[in-house]
């Protein structure tokens, strides 16, 4: 089973990230100032992660996939990692489709 992994960075924002059940990380979210918007990421990223259409699939410069996880107001909620192909990254958006609803969320320092 996922995990989201809530955390403080060196700047004092919140981050989470979300982990499959092997402890790989899928989707990482941006900064927020307090813990309660992050909390609240978490909540978008369970939400919006079983519909496909909020999945923004790209190609970055140097020609490798990742995708964006979008909320309702088109807002970036989670960026995935880099993948070689377009199917590592169709697999990474089903493993979030898998984890995102039902993961756990843990608070790390």
């Amino acid at each position: 089973m996922g995990k989201f992994e809530v955390k403080t960075r060196k700047n004092g924002e919140f981050q989470f990230n979300l982990k499959a059940g092997n402890g790989q990380v899928i989707l990482s979210s941006e900064g927020y100032t307090t813990k309660a918007n992050c909390l609240n990421g978490v909540e978008s990223v369970k939400k919006n992660a079983q519909d496909d259409n909020k999945f923004d699939r790209k190609t970055s410069t140097n020609g490798k996939h990742y995708f964006n996880l979008k909320a309702t107001n088109g807002q970036i909620i989670g960026t995935s990692e880099m993948y070689e192909s377009a199917s590592g990254m169709e697999n990474g958006i089903e493993s979030v489709k898998k984890n995102a609803p039902d993961a756990t969320v843990e608070e790390t320092a």
